[in-house]
């Protein structure tokens, strides 16, 4: 195995003048077969005959979890996942589904593991199906897919059907299984008196989901088997982010009817009247938000006025708007100019004073693109305009997380966090010192909320981070804020773990709880993410504690993936220290 650096994975090169970051080749490295002289791990034995086995390399998309060689399969359907796992069982190896590996979390492989004795599961070339049972009654449609059908593909397959959902992720180059596994989720919360459209949600992709297909233990056969889980069993609920510790081979999610969306981005209101606190006059974060709902901000690092855009439910095309057929509408943000790259060149080679300049370059390209290309004001079906961000965009590692509180709250939530950010910037920026590259971004969306589902339902998903407080019933809003920055900046996981212990604090107690988002970064020490033993193994599971009644809490989910893989056949050293 090898955790390459930074240069030696091509960031310094592209970014000290390469026409653009977005020219790195974001897929592994060629496959070479078991019987390849090249292959240099060990021949997994009594491989299961009829799957296709070969080593090929494994990079996360931020690139900070590298492996050169990583044993491979590809399953041709769910049958050959079970017998995959009961030939991991007795022989004792493990197995990663892998999908696009587009994340940052390392919940499929864990920096510097040994992998000799584990294959990685392909779930795009063979799982990936899609079909949708639509209805007259539109919300009482549903989408069946395999792992490995991306969340473009299946809202494409929707919208052909004049389908869709409320709440997407920007990115649409994502597995639904990977994006289900975490509790992917958009930037939809509802305007003020909007409520969900019958089959949409403003929750999780999780709480869409009616029925899955996992593999899981029988111990009666002593055996993996297939087992179909129902939305309104109550075993079902683990499963709905299960963070890796299982294998989903089949997915159904409700679906409803497509409706129209404009966004409009906006590009000069001052972050501190945009983020201003509660109550306050001019165009605030909080004003959009009550006209809209579905509200964003990226403020770039040490520049005036972030990157607002607006998504509003807008059945008839504006006059003034321009109408698009599909998605991904700003280039601008996916090819990345001179203008950007000199800058981050300097960053990269350790000269952190570039870092103002890196910031206002990537807010002048983004203007610019805006104004060149018509598109800050776009109008046309909900995933046309909810995809927006590419897998080639600029890749920068993450921490932040989610705030869970009142609406009422949410002007409060974000003028504290950006006051806070803000002070910290300058005092470092007056040492000298600049960890942070990366914008602020912020956006909102609803919890997974029960009475959003169209079937008898069990309850909402276990562990996801939108899981409602019960004790805390007029929480109903969650607050996405997250920092970012150009991977292996000094002092950047040193901030990132400030940043998360004052998030935990400060958004305590009757006023609101603060959760990890698990695709991003989490458990900060001062060198590394996901490192910290104490918010891994004891402040993580006392969150999804607090608030739950016993046996339905972060102990009885983990207590049920472990009854449904007690050989841990679906876990990695992380889980094994998250999820013992």
């Amino acid at each position: 195995m090898t955790d390459q650096k930074l240069s030696r994975r091509g960031f310094l090169a592209a970014a000290a003048g390469a026409t653009a970051l977005t020219g790195l080749a974001w897929a592994p490295a060629h496959a070479l077969s078991s019987a390849d002289p090249r292959a240099t791990l060990p021949v997994p034995p009594g491989f299961p005959d009829g799957i296709a086995l070969f080593q090929q390399g494994y990079e996360n998309w931020v690139q900070e979890i590298v492996f050169d060689q990583v044993w491979t399969c590809t399953p041709r359907d769910a049958s050959d996942v079970v017998r995959l796992a009961n030939w991991a069982h007795a022989t004792g190896y493990r197995l990663r589904a892998r999908g696009t590996m587009h994340g940052w979390s390392p919940l499929t492989l864990v920096p510097g593991q040994n992998v000799e004795r584990v294959v990685l599961v392909d779930t795009l070339t063979r799982l990936n199906s899609i079909a949708v049972n639509a209805s007259a009654d539109a919300g009482r449609s549903t989408v069946t897919a395999g792992p490995g059908a991306m969340v473009g593909a299946v809202l494409g397959e929707l919208q052909n059907h004049g389908l869709g959902w409320a709440n997407s992720p920007a990115i649409g180059e994502l597995s639904i299984a990977g994006v289900l596994a975490i509790d992917a989720h958009g930037a939809t919360l509802p305007a003020d008196g909007e409520k969900a459209a019958p089959g949409a949600s403003f929750g999780s992709l999780s709480n869409l989901v009616t029925a899955l297909t996992a593999v899981v233990w029988d111990s009666g056969k002593g055996e993996y088997v297939l087992r179909e889980f129902r939305r309104d069993d109550p075993a079902i609920r683990p499963l709905l982010t299960h963070l890796g510790r299982t294998f989903v081979t089949s997915v159904t999610l409700q679906a409803g009817a497509n409706y129209r969306l404009r966004c409009e981005s906006v590009m000069d209101i001052p972050w501190r009247e945009l983020f201003a606190p509660a109550g306050s006059p001019g165009r605030t974060f909080e004003s959009y938000v009550a006209r809209s709902g579905r509200v964003e901000a990226i403020w770039f690092p040490f520049t005036e006025t972030p990157w607002l855009k607006v998504w509003t439910p807008t059945a008839v095309k504006p006059p003034q708007s321009r109408e698009v057929t599909g998605p991904y509408n700003y280039p601008y943000s996916d090819s990345i100019p001179k203008a950007v790259t000199d800058p981050l060149g300097q960053i990269t080679r350790g000269i952190g004073s570039a870092t103002p300049l890196f910031g206002q370059a990537q807010f002048a390209t983004i203007a610019a693109g805006l104004a060149a290309t018509g598109t800050a004001d776009l109008w046309g079906w909900s995933k046309d305009v909810m995809f927006y961000l590419r897998a080639t965009t600029l890749r920068m590692t993450a921490g932040g997380g989610v705030v869970i509180t009142r609406r009422a709250n949410i002007a409060r939530v974000i003028n504290e966090f950006t006051t806070w950010h803000n002070s910290r910037q300058r005092d470092l920026q007056a040492k000298g010192q600049y960890p942070i590259n990366g914008p602020f971004e912020v956006r909102l969306c609803g919890l997974d909320d029960q009475s959003e589902v169209v079937v008898e339902t069990a309850g909402p998903p276990t562990i996801s981070a939108l899981r409602p407080r019960p004790d805390h019933p007029e929480w109903d809003t969650a607050i996405w804020m997250n920092v970012v920055g150009v991977p292996g900046t000094s002092g950047q996981a040193a901030y990132f773990r400030e940043m998360e212990r004052f998030m935990r604090s400060n958004y305590s107690g009757d006023y609101a709880t603060f959760r990890p988002e698990w695709a991003k970064g989490w458990a900060f020490t001062d060198e590394a993410g996901f490192s910290d033993g104490e918010t891994i193994e004891t402040v993580i599971p006392e969150t999804y504690r607090a608030g739950a009644p016993a046996g339905d809490d972060w102990d009885s989910a983990r207590a049920a993936l472990n009854a449904h893989d007690p050989h841990r056949v679906f876990s990695n050293p992380l889980l094994d220290k998250l999820l013992p």
